[in-house]
């Protein structure tokens, strides 16, 4: 007897397991969603007016350092078939109240080096 129900178990459990994908979980964003085209518009020199214009506010301004500004977006996959989680970072420095440099997962645009007003 005890092995009939020890294999009704073991048959409900390889069931139960084959129907994880029929439950139904959404994707998490959290963030700012930044694409490389609005990267793209940053000029060395801008004022924190103009980038907030261009990207708008950070999800952290550093409270330690005024002049570092963090652009963070995640993706959680709330299932593995619709793909890998996502995650893209933008630090922009500033100096003296306008934009120094940027590091993170984007690339630097081409026109970075030149200012606006040039």
């Amino acid at each position: 007897m005890r092995k009939v129900y020890a294999s009704i178990i073991l048959a409900a459990c390889f069931v139960m397991g084959g129907c994880s994908d029929w439950i139904y979980r959404i994707d998490i964003p959290q963030g700012n969603f930044l694409d490389q085209k609005d990267v793209d518009k940053l000029r060395v020199e801008m004022s924190k007016e103009q980038v907030k214009f261009v990207l708008g506010n950070p999800v952290v301004a550093d409270s330690f350092d005024n002049n570092t500004w963090y652009y963070i977006y995640d993706m959680k996959r709330g299932m593995s078939k619709r793909g890998e989680d996502i995650r893209r970072e933008l630090v922009i420095h500033f100096e003296n109240g306008q934009l120094k440099s940027i590091s993170g997962t984007f690339e630097e645009p081409e026109e970075f080096n030149t200012p606006l007003d040039s």
